[in-house]
């Protein structure tokens, strides 16, 4: 199955299935020399895991990270990285119920005309659970930045309607829908509460951030910087539309909750 890498200079290949036994990702051309232990992805993993919070995925996973490759006595040696989170929560008889069924919005029909079958079991392969794999990527990524001081962030600035007015990064640190602004993340909150027992769902925007990246980056025609983030980001599951150049160096995220 192509199209499962992505990058150049810096190159990611994940793997894995939603109930399979693991995930993760292999990163081939992260420099030697750099201090990486598994405890240096307990925050990062932390915010994306499922379980947490009333609003999000009842599934529970520890999101442990295992480095299997590429270090040695706690530095990158040079050599392919590999990371793998192994799934513990994969109860999947809840699943049997579609499992002859193509669920509406889902990759399900889709994957089942390119392949011939498809995993029924949360998605198998188009689950949202493959994001694990990028979110450990993008703290091996962020060591090898660190000297350039660039600071990448991300933020909820609108869900259902309802916009973020003020800007406090330091409320996004505990905020469960990540939002900037405590008084609209509180009336988001309401609102999902609500659709939820309607058995609906509300659409979103998310707003990242890259500050202090060095000059230069991408290519004149197919490999704009641009280009490569909007691949990127539309490859995320949910998103719907990307809006790149607000301010200098920011992408909005359009997607579906």
């Amino acid at each position: 199955m192509p199209g499962n890498t992505f990058g150049q200079a810096f190159r990611i290949t994940t793997f894995g299935e939603s109930h399979g036994p693991l995930v993760g990702v292999v990163i081939d051309g992260c420099p030697s020399g750099i201090n990486l232990y598994p405890e240096d992805f307990t925050s990062a993993m932390m915010r994306r895991r499922p379980g947490r919070q009333e609003l999000n995925s009842p599934r529970k996973e520890p999101d442990e990270v295992e480095i299997l490759s590429g270090v040695f006595e706690g530095s990158t040696t040079g050599a392919p990285v590999m990371l793998a989170v192994r799934n513990r929560d994969v109860d999947s008889t809840a699943y049997n119920i579609v499992r002859d069924m193509f669920r509406p919005g889902h990759a399900d029909y889709t994957y089942f005309k390119k392949y011939g079958h498809f995993d029924h079991r949360g998605g198998g392969r188009s689950s949202a659970r493959e994001t694990a794999a990028r979110v450990a990527a993008g703290v091996v990524a962020e060591k090898v930045l660190a000297p350039t001081k660039t600071r990448v962030m991300a933020y909820t600035v609108e869900l259902g309607g309802i916009e973020a007015k003020a800007l406090d990064l330091e409320n996004v640190v505990n905020d469960p829908l990540l939002c900037p602004d405590a008084e609209a993340s509180s009336r988001m909150r309401e609102l999902m509460k609500k659709v939820r027992m309607q058995g609906d769902s509300v659409g979103g925007i998310v707003e990242a951030k890259a500050i202090n990246c060095p000059p230069g980056l991408g290519e004149p025609v197919f490999d704009k910087l641009e280009a490569d983030l909007a691949k990127g980001l539309f490859s995320i599951g949910a998103v719907k539309g990307v809006e790149i150049g607000r301010g200098f160096g920011s992408a909005r995220l359009f997607g579906s909750q």
